[in-house]
C-alpha cells in the first residue's frame, strides 16, 4: 500500500532537514527543525494547489528559512533539489512549482539582504562608537564580521580589508593593502565603478552607492558581489575614505539562472518548452522586416500511447529523449521545443519559404525511419507534422502556434507518417490559401484535387 499524504510530507521534511542541517548553526533540535520544515511544506503545498494561485505567497517560506538561521549560500540550492519532489504531491499543478520556488528564493534573498542591511547599520554605528570610544572596539567588529569589509582611499587603493573580504577574493591580507581596486574588479565593470563611485559619489561629497559587479580572484576566476560603498568625509584632520561592505551573490545568481533555465526548458528532454518557444517567436516578430517569413511545424508521434501501454512510461520517456535527439540533429539553426507529452514544435527563423519547410519536414520524418533502441527493445515510431509558412512582422505568437497546431490535426486525419503544409498570412488575417499532404514513403509531393 502506498504512503499516505501525511507520511509523504513527513518523509520530504526529513529529506529537507538532512539537506540543510549541516549548513550552519541552527538554534533548534533536529526534531524541531524537521517540524518547522514540515509546516513550511504544508504552506508551499497550500500555495501550489490553491484555487486562486499566487506564487508570491511562497516568499514567506523563504523568509522563514532565514529566520531559522539557515543563511548559508548552499541552503537555497539544496532546498530546490529537495522541493522538486513536490511534483508528486500537487497533482495537475506541477507547472506552478518553478514560479513558487522562484518566489521562495526571492523571499529568502530579500530577508537575507534586509538582515545584512541591519547588520551594516549596526556596523556603521559600531564604527562611529569606535571612533569616539576606542579603535580597538571597531577592530573587533571589523576583523570578525562575516560580511566582506574594506576601506579604500579616494584615489582607489585598498587601505585595509577584513578576513572575510580576503577570503572572498582569495588573496592574503598583506597583498590587498595598497592594491588598486581596478585589479579586483572585472574589466567590463570598470566603467560602472568609475561612474558610480569616483564620479557620482565623489562629486556628492558624501553618501552611499550600491552596485553589483564582478570581482576577480588572484587566479583570474571570479564571481559577483553586491557592494554598499559609503564615502566618509574628512574630519578632524583625518582624510576622507571609502567604506566598502559587500555580500557575495554568485550562488544566488547561479540559482536564479538555473530557475530561469528550468522555467523555459523541458526537464525530460532538455529542449525548450512552450514558454521559451513563445519568447523566441516574440523576439523574431519584434525584429522582423515586413517581408520576413517563418516556418512552424507541430510534430506529433504516431502510436506513442501504445508504447506507454505496452512497455511502461519509463520506456516511453526514454523513447521521447531518443526521438528529441534525432529530431534536433536534423533542424540546423531552427529551434526545437517539446510542448506536450509526445508533441514537439520546430521554429524556422527568417529567411524561410515553403522549400525550406519541405526539406525540414522530410528530414524530421526521415529521422524516424530507423527503429530506435530503448533498453532491450527496438521501437518503431513515426510522426505527423502540421506546418505553416507565414509573414511574421506584426503577427501574434500564440496565433501562429495555433495555426500550426491546426495543420497537425489535418495531418493526423490524413493518416500516420504524413505532413501538411499551410502557406498563410497571419499578419493580414487571411486563411489558408495553399495546402498539401504526402505520405513520407511517396517521393512525389501530392496536392489534393
Amino acid at each position: 500500500m502506498g504512503l499516505t499524504r501525511d507520511h509523504r510530507i513527513a518523509e520530504l521534511a526529513r529529506r529537507w532537514r538532512d539537506a540543510v542541517v549541516d549548513t550552519g548553526f541552527v538554534p533548534m533540535s533536529d526534531r524541531e527543525l524537521e517540524q518547522l520544515l514540515a509546516d513550511l511544506l504544508d504552506r508551499l503545498i497550500g500555495t501550489l494547489t490553491c484555487e486562486f494561485f499566487n506564487p508570491q505567497d511562497a516568499a514567506a517560506v523563504g523568509a522563514a528559512l532565514v529566520h531559522a538561521n539557515l543563511t548559508d549560500p548552499q541552503v537555497l540550492s539544496r532546498s530546490a533539489r529537495v522541493l522538486s519532489r513536490l511534483i508528486g504531491l500537487i497533482g495537475p499543478h506541477e507547472e506552478r512549482l518553478i514560479p513558487v520556488l522562484g518566489e521562495m528564493a526571492r523571499g529568502y534573498t530579500d530577508e537575507l539582504l534586509a538582515i545584512r542591511a541591519r547588520h551594516q547599520e549596526m556596523l556603521q554605528g559600531a564604527m562611529s562608537d569606535a571612533r569616539i570610544a576606542a579603535e580597538a572596539r571597531f577592530r573587533v567588529v571589523f576583523d570578525n564580521a562575516a560580511i566582506a569589509i574594506g576601506i579604500g582611499d579616494t584615489n582607489g587603493r585598498v587601505v585595509e580589508a577584513n578576513p572575510a573580504l580576503a577570503a572572498m577574493l582569495d588573496r592574503p591580507l598583506p597583498e590587498l593593502r595598497g592594491l588598486p581596486v581596478w585589479d579586483l574588479v572585472h574589466p567590463d565593470d570598470h566603467d560602472q565603478v568609475q561612474s558610480r563611485v569616483f564620479d557620482e559619489l565623489m562629486d556628492a561629497g558624501s553618501g552611499t552607492v550600491r552596485l553589483e559587479v564582478r570581482y576577480l580572484r588572484s587566479d583570474e576566476t571570479g564571481g559577483w558581489v553586491s557592494w554598499a560603498i559609503t564615502l566618509v568625509p574628512a574630519s578632524a584632520g583625518r582624510a576622507a575614505y571609502l567604506l566598502v561592505v559587500g555580500e557575495d551573490t554568485t550562488q544566488r545568481r547561479e540559482l536564479q539562472a538555473e530557475l530561469h533555465r528550468q522555467a523555459r526548458h523541458d526537464p525530460l528532454t532538455g529542449l525548450s518548452n512552450r514558454r521559451q518557444l513563445v519568447e523566441t517567436l516574440s523576439r523574431i516578430i519584434a525584429d522582423a522586416d515586413p517581408d520576413d517569413r517563418i516556418g512552424l511545424g507541430f510534430i506529433d508521434l504516431d502510436g506513442f500511447k501504445t508504447v506507454n501501454d505496452t512497455y511502461g512510461h519509463g520506456v516511453g520517456d526514454r523513447l521521447l529523449v531518443a526521438v528529441a535527439t534525432r529530431l534536433a540533429e536534423r533542424i540546423g539553426d531552427a529551434t526545437l521545443a517539446r510542448v506536450g507529452g509526445d508533441e514537439f514544435v520546430v521554429l524556422l527563423p527568417p529567411p524561410c519559404d515553403a522549400t525550406r519547410v519541405t526539406a525540414v519536414a522530410e528530414a524530421l520524418l526521415g529521422a524516424l525511419d530507423e527503429p530506435i533502441p530503448v533498453d532491450e527493445h527496438r521501437l518503431t515510431i513515426s510522426a505527423c507534422i502540421g506546418a505553416v509558412v507565414t509573414p511574421v512582422s506584426g503577427a501574434d505568437a500564440e496565433k501562429l502556434l495555433d495555426a500550426a497546431d491546426a495543420g497537425l490535426y489535418r495531418a493526423k486525419a490524413a493518416g500516420p507518417n504524413r505532413w501538411v503544409l499551410h502557406s498563410i498570412d497571419m499578419t493580414a488575417g487571411d486563411g489558408v490559401d495553399e495546402s498539401a499532404t504526402r505520405p513520407i514513403r511517396d517521393k512525389t509531393f501530392q496536392r489534393p484535387a
